[in-house]
């Protein structure tokens, strides 16, 4: 390599001023035309930014995350503070962690997998591979956070750390668990349980994506599985549609319910999140007769500023009792060009007359302005 190259790359690894980087013969020569930057910024310049200015204070823009920031999930440890992780597939380091106070300003506080002894098997893996779906959830009973999650090339994991923004665990396997898509659900009577995607009852799939949605109890003082896995949601929604890839499943227990929030439909167009209730972590569930509880897959395509493939949620309530919730969704350009990759959006969750949450119904659109 060129030694000017190698000392030009050399100052800006460590962040030195080029001037100070050389000295006598070591200076190169700088001619007319010659551009050398001590550094410089980005700025994007969406159009609909230009042309759409926020109305007031208290409104926002939604995605929260612009760009690449697949797969959200989102906890809150009850005192104000709000962790949101998203995939990064085989990318090091691994899951970001962002923080915030009021859901809608983010700061990047780090990554959740930040050392090379927390992702094994990542270089023989293709780049969609790697880690899926990660799921950031908050134990009260042990004042602890946890990360669960699928790296493609060796199973299930969760790290756990009692400071978000410092380091986190190595890796603890549950290779009970199969599938992908793991998240905690921590129960108010100190119980603990994971479900998760995995395979069609005994591997028997009877159309291709054909999942089941599984639980099974999570011993949180002795950090493993146990007891038995059960599957709770075979199919989904409306099994006799043989619908694809029920998975990203989050359960909540709100007002003495229990519901299992899930993503349906593939990834692309067709992306959209369901929602079932029970009143036991166990099951039955029983799915809204008003589902997807969120999807833009009905709507024209070539509406002005369209955004697609919405799913992939995750909810929770803030301490003034509002509900919100993240999502993933695509903002192609001329209807095929997703060069933003999927982004993280917020919206306010309502809830119906009996007493389930959703995002929208019927042909409402994402909005990219939203109110606080």
């Amino acid at each position: 390599m060129n030694k000017v190259l190698s000392k030009i790359l050399l100052c800006a690894a460590t962040g030195s001023m080029l001037a100070g980087c050389f000295s006598g013969n070591d200076a190169p020569e700088i001619t007319p035309g010659t551009a050398l930057f001590d550094n410089f910024s980005y700025e994007g310049k969406d159009r609909f930014y230009e042309q759409n200015p926020l109305p007031d204070e208290q409104s926002f823009y939604t995605p929260i995350l612009p760009g690449w920031y697949s797969d959200p999930s989102i906890c809150t440890n009850g005192k104000g503070d709000y962790f949101l992780v998203t995939s990064t597939f085989t990318y090091f380091p691994g899951v970001p962690i962002f923080h915030s106070r009021d859901l809608v300003n983010w700061k990047q506080v780090g990554h959740v997998l930040s050392r090379p002894s927390q992702l094994v098997n990542m270089e023989r893996q293709h780049v969609s591979g790697g880690i899926f779906a990660p799921a950031i959830s908050y134990n009260p009973h042990n004042e602890t956070y946890y990360m669960i999650t699928t790296n493609v090339g060796a199973g299930n994991f969760y790290v756990k750390t009692k400071d978000p923004f410092g380091e986190w665990s190595d890796p603890i396997r549950v290779p009970e668990v199969g599938g992908i898509d793991p998240s905690f659900f921590f129960d108010e009577d100190g119980k603990a349980y994971v479900v998760n995607n995995d395979d069609a009852p005994d591997f028997k799939a009877e159309y291709d994506g054909h999942r089941t949605i599984r639980v099974q109890e999570f011993d949180w003082k002795n950090d493993k599985m146990v007891g038995p896995r059960k599957i709770i949601v075979n199919k989904g929604v409306h099994p006799e549609e043989k619908p694809i890839w029920i998975e990203g499943p989050h359960m909540y227990k709100i007002n003495g319910k229990y519901y299992l929030m899930d993503a349906e439909g593939g990834t692309s167009v067709n992306h959209s999140e369901v929602i079932f209730r029970s009143d036991s972590p166990w099951g039955p569930f029983v799915p809204w007769k008003k589902n997807p509880i969120l999807t833009q897959r009905h709507l024209d395509p070539t509406r002005p500023n369209p955004i697609t493939c919405a799913g992939h949620a995750d909810i929770l309530q803030t301490p003034e009792g509002d509900w919100w919730g993240v999502f993933l969704a695509c903002r192609p350009i001329d209807n095929k060009f997703e060069n933003l990759g999927r982004e993280t959006f917020l919206m306010p969750v309502k809830w119906s007359e009996d007493g389930f949450p959703y995002f929208m119904q019927g042909d409402e659109e994402i909005p990219m302005i939203q109110r606080r």
